[in-house]
């Protein structure tokens, strides 16, 4: 299917590699070629309420509600509750999460976590599924891809803490309820609008007290980080765990937020699991605990900090600035390219092929190695 999709992208694309502006065939019809190869499977898959991918078979339950804007639909994304419990436990919190949100417009999607351990939403099989999901509403649903918002109770919130961060450049906002972060760090959060709802008795594994720091975690973020952070934290004092629906109000304030495509400045901490992309940086050898933060200005990259990390890959498009002109990025007071940048067909193929993210195709890209010169 792989060899398939890239001969009918490459068709369509043309037979060069690099290219410049007047042939370089704009993203349109790598998407249209795309959508070719993968609407059909799309169709059956979500006909067969199973989503496959990452070695791993994901249950969805979904509903369409209200009436398509001209932009397309939302997708709500809502991970139930449960975890290490009999699957007849967690197929319960699956039914129960079906109807727990009600958003005007969209479709709203209850997957059923593929396993039934503590961390049914933490592994690394769920990002694959997550992704091949999202492609398969926008395909066949017309969802809008700058629309996809990620909820969870419980279980489910322990999930949005884990894919919100990790993927954060997939969602246009993100709400937490009920949940525990486990090692997650809000700092993946800059340029992702992110709720909390806790109630303010639910003190199972400190749940209402961890709620309490990641405001104050998040508060200070936003201040050191002009414009970064955008969060709502919301303490139920009178509930425990279960807010009765109290936290529906999640729903229109998450409704509000697009999604931020190219951001100017990103904080990419990697988790245990991890990615080798996040919006336009990608990491060729992703390692847990590594740090990147990075901006953008006019025709100059920065990166401001790098941890742990020896090389990345600077993706560029017409629309961050402009690739007839020299493009310089910069690290530790060094220069580590200063120049044109082709565009290249290959990595729009790669950048659309990697995840189906037709707002995510990227022109050309740097390569820049961050290790000292010998």
């Amino acid at each position: 299917m792989r060899t398939l999709l890239l001969i009918a992208m490459l068709l369509l694309l043309g037979a060069g590699t690099t290219a410049s502006v007047h042939n370089v065939a704009p993203p349109a019809q790598a998407v249209a070629a795309r959508r070719a190869v993968r609407l059909a499977s799309a169709r059956e898959e979500l006909k067969s309420g199973v989503i496959t991918a990452g070695g791993a078979r994901m249950p969805i339950w979904f509903a369409i509600r209200g009436q398509a804007p001209a932009g397309g639909r939302s997708l709500w994304i809502s991970l139930h509750g449960g975890g290490s419990a009999p699957p007849e436990v967690n197929d319960q919190q699956w039914r129960n999460q079906q109807h727990l949100y009600a958003p005007e417009e969209g479709v709203y999607v209850a997957p059923r976590a593929p396993t039934d351990t503590w961390d049914l939403w933490h592994q690394a099989h769920m990002d694959p599924l997550i992704d091949r999901l999202i492609e398969d509403m926008v395909l066949v649903h017309g969802v809008n891809p700058d629309r996809v918002y990620l909820m969870g109770y419980s279980a489910g919130g322990d999930g949005v803490y884990q894919l919100g961060t990790r993927m954060a450049d997939r969602f246009a906002a993100a709400s937490m309820m009920a949940g525990h972060p486990n090692e997650t760090k809000p700092d993946n959060l800059r340029n992702l609008p992110f709720a909390i709802f806790m109630g303010g008795q639910d003190a199972a594994f400190r749940r209402n007290e961890i709620a309490t720091e990641w405001s104050a975690k998040l508060d200070a973020l936003a201040t050191q980080d002009p414009g970064g952070y955008p969060h709502q934290v919301t303490i139920y004092p009178q509930h425990g765990h279960w807010m009765n629906r109290d936290d529906a109000v999640a729903v229109p304030w998450l409704a509000q937020f697009t999604r931020v495509t190219r951001p100017h400045r990103i904080v990419w901490l990697q988790d245990d699991v991890t990615e080798p992309r996040f919006y336009w940086l990608e990491n060729p050898s992703p390692k847990a605990g590594q740090r990147v933060v990075a901006r953008r200005d006019g025709q100059v990259i920065t990166i401001e900090e790098a941890v742990g990390v020896e090389a990345l890959r600077v993706l560029l498009d017409d629309g961050m600035l402009d690739l007839d002109k020299p493009v310089k990025v910069v690290f530790d007071g060094r220069t580590l390219f200063e120049g044109i940048v082709s565009r290249s067909e290959a990595t729009m193929v790669r950048t659309l092929g990697d995840r189906g993210d037709s707002r995510m195709v990227f022109h050309a890209e740097i390569p820049v190695s961050l290790s000292e010169p010998r």
